[in-house]
């Protein structure tokens, strides 16, 4: 592949597309497409709202020329290379929604050429790529899948806030609809994935170690979720045990947690999806997601319990949510389970205030949430560390003393901050 005669589409600029189309304009001519015109507008402007890419990085590839932003197909008709990055979640029935995905399957049937090659990276159920967006694809453009262009599946492997484990250092799992394309696919990959390819033996295995690599980590967190609540009726620490178990040479050490984002927390609902389609049941993952699920749920009965024990009031307290995002140290809110905590706290008390330093404006302004600029020099009933962002860890004496005003009950979730004694944790 003569890499500087290459052109290549990336198609949804989100925390997927990005970091890929920059890694790729180290090599090719690359065109990064986005149906969100702010998004757009602020890339160009070198800004990333994900905060994956900075401003020097961004300046630094458009200066180079060799890379764009637009939200006009007619700027990528007839390239040699499409990735597709778009979002796949699920609807308020837990249930796939592809509805992203084949909207991308049908642009792209608008725009590609006759030996453009097709590489879906969005998350899906085993059989969407060929089941549903290359059919998309053929009837849109007047080709064939596998004839006249080609295609294959390669998933993405992003960590949102995770500046270590990126594009270029993780390996890259790829796969293609006949032996020229996965060869080609993987020429692609292995020009920018430092730790190298992997080449799946079919697009379907592809497809399904994606959903079964979140299903595995929902499932582990799900037990250590349930052990938990156990050692909590116990009274003992949870962490105590971990710590102790994970002396032993194989122990696989798994926080307890709430499990959000759009990875872990959406993935398995694909794979369950399939499984149920096909008649078959897949139990421990449905369980896992269930267990997962109720955490929230289970961390507000526990601040119920604890004033209750104080014999303090129930529905005239203050409480303040630390932290808002689905994991530390990054702004991505999506399926944030701080939200459900959110939710069943309003249910029965006076205020819930949250600061999350990590949130950025434009999301704040479009949720139902209370923000508040600064948690000091307030006084609260009840106080949720959330989310471990660094911000929190870092937190002076002093700051905790001006936050923890009127001696508030404390739950510090993950342990995370010092200078904090915590009436509840994981």
């Amino acid at each position: 592949m003569s890499e500087n005669k290459k052109s290549v589409v990336i198609i949804g600029l989100g925390y997927v597309g990005l970091p890929l189309a920059l890694e790729f304009s180290q090599h090719y001519c690359v065109t990064g497409f986005d149906v969100n015109s702010e998004r757009i507008d602020d890339l160009n402007d070198f800004r990333d709202t994900t905060q994956e890419v900075s401003s020097r990085a961004l300046k630094s590839a458009l200066t180079s020329q060799n890379i764009t932003f637009v939200n006009d197909e007619t700027k990528i008709v007839g390239k040699d290379f499409y990735v597709v990055a778009v979002p796949t979640p699920v609807n308020s029935r837990f249930e796939p929604d592809l509805t992203i995905v084949e909207k991308a399957s049908v642009l792209l049937g608008r725009v590609i050429a006759s030996g453009s090659i097709v590489i879906f990276e969005s998350t899906v159920y085993p059989g969407v790529t060929e089941d549903i967006c290359i059919p998309l694809i053929n009837k849109g453009s007047g080709l064939e899948g596998g004839v006249d262009f080609f295609y294959g599946y390669s998933p993405e492997r992003i960590n949102p806030g995770d500046l270590t484990s990126s594009v270029t250092t993780v390996v890259k799992v790829t796969s293609g609809c006949c032996s020229k394309s996965a060869d080609l696919i993987n020429e692609l990959y292995s020009s920018i994935v430092k730790a190298g390819v992997y080449s799946a033996k079919s697009i379907k295995v592809a497809e399904a170690a994606k959903v079964f690599e979140n299903i595995q980590r929902d499932v582990n967190i799900a037990l250590v979720n349930e052990f938990s609540i156990l050692c909590t009726a116990m009274g003992i620490k949870t962490s105590d045990v971990l710590d102790a178990a994970a002396t032993k040479w194989n122990f696989m050490k798994f926080s307890p947690g709430l499990v959000g984002g759009h990875c872990i927390g959406i993935d398995p609902y694909y794979l369950i999806h399939k499984a149920k389609s096909m008649g078959h049941s897949l139990d421990i993952a449905v369980q896992a997601r269930k267990r997962n699920e109720s955490m929230p749920y289970y961390i507000v009965e526990q601040l119920k319990n604890k004033l209750i024990q104080m014999r303090r009031p129930i529905n005239d307290i203050n409480v303040l949510v630390l932290g808002y995002t689905f994991k530390e140290n990054c702004p991505d809110i999506r399926n944030t389970k701080v939200m459900d905590i959110i939710v069943n706290l309003n249910e029965f008390t006076s205020s819930v205030a949250v600061f999350d330093p990590w949130v950025a404006e434009s999301d704040k302004k479009h949720s139902k949430v209370n923000f508040i600029q600064d948690p000091r020099n307030q006084v609260f009933d009840a106080v949720i560390i959330a989310v471990k962002h660094q911000d929190f860890v870092e937190y002076s004496k002093n700051d905790w003393d001006e936050i923890l005003r009127g001696n508030p009950i404390v739950f510090d979730l993950k342990e995370s901050c010092n200078n904090v004694n915590s009436d509840f944790s994981l």
